[in-house]
């Protein structure tokens, strides 16, 4: 899907609330998008879309299981999902969050880190990387004591079918091959259903297995959150125009080498 098909579709859904999401509040956390410049224009780091909002609620709400758990965010823009389970109570043990490494994407995903560290739980280490689809993934390894993480977020990513095959590859080797590690896929209703079917095949093929996580279209979070031009009407309304994937490992992947290569492809 084009850049420009994205955020058409988006604007055309909500008016003009995403070319104005430059700040987002949720709940304690004051997290910016960044400039509208470069990379980040490309790669839609410079707005907020509603799977981030989706994972976000879902997080608040206590239905992703992350207490004690290692958790990456690849592509992760301002990083909304992943930051705010580093405050809860009962929070990850380690959570990194990754992007791009553009000096304009990087400094603004930082920048989110470091605002926001005061709002983190102590016992949650918080870390920062840039990371590109398909790269060496041992430094992002190296962070967790285990070698693997728990749980990867991918949030919004599916419309770059071209980089399916790079972002599987990722996958499969950043997520623990255990029987209780997961990914939370989410994608908006704009990226095409054909594209989503494509990338959830591919990942059957690397032994993954897929549980639909679809939720009613009313926004159920109790935190505040601002910026955008967002209320609870339009909370609702972008949460309802998600479509999110739960993938856990079979049998059989359970068994296959996550052995990470020096580089994809």
């Amino acid at each position: 899907m084009e850049i420009e098909d994205v955020l058409g579709d988006t604007i055309g859904l909500f008016d003009d609330e995403v070319a104005k999401d430059d700040t987002i509040h949720y709940g304690p956390l004051i997290l910016t998008t960044a400039p509208k410049e470069g990379k980040a224009i490309t790669l839609l780091s410079d707005h907020l879309f509603s799977p981030s909002l989706f994972l976000a609620e879902r997080i608040e709400r206590g239905l992703v299981p992350i207490s004690g758990k290692t958790v990456v965010e690849l592509g992760a823009g301002c990083a909304l999902p992943s930051l705010l389970s580093a405050t809860l109570a009962d929070p990850p043990s380690l959570v990194v969050v990754t992007d791009y490494p553009d000096h304009t994407i990087l400094d603004n995903l930082q920048h989110n880190v470091q605002r926001n560290q005061v709002h983190f739980s102590p016992q949650a280490a918080v870390h920062c990387v840039g990371y590109e689809w398909g790269k060496d993934v041992r430094p992002l390894l190296a962070l967790s004591s285990t070698g693997s993480f728990d749980v990867v977020i991918l949030s919004d990513l599916l419309h770059f079918e071209t980089s399916h095959d790079v972002l599987l590859s990722c996958l499969a080797s950043l997520l623990a091959r255990s029987c209780t590690s997961r990914t939370y896929v989410v994608a908006g209703k704009y990226t095409r259903a054909e594209v989503c079917r494509d990338f959830l095949v591919e990942g059957e093929k690397l032994g993954l297995v897929w549980e639909v996580d679809d939720d009613e279209d009313v926004w159920r979070g109790t935190l505040a959150v601002g910026g955008g031009g967002l209320d609870r009407e339009q909370l609702g309304v972008r949460k309802g125009m998600c479509k999110s994937w739960v993938g856990r490992w079979s049998d059989d992947g359970l068994l296959q080498s996550s052995a990470p290569t020096a580089e994809f492809g």
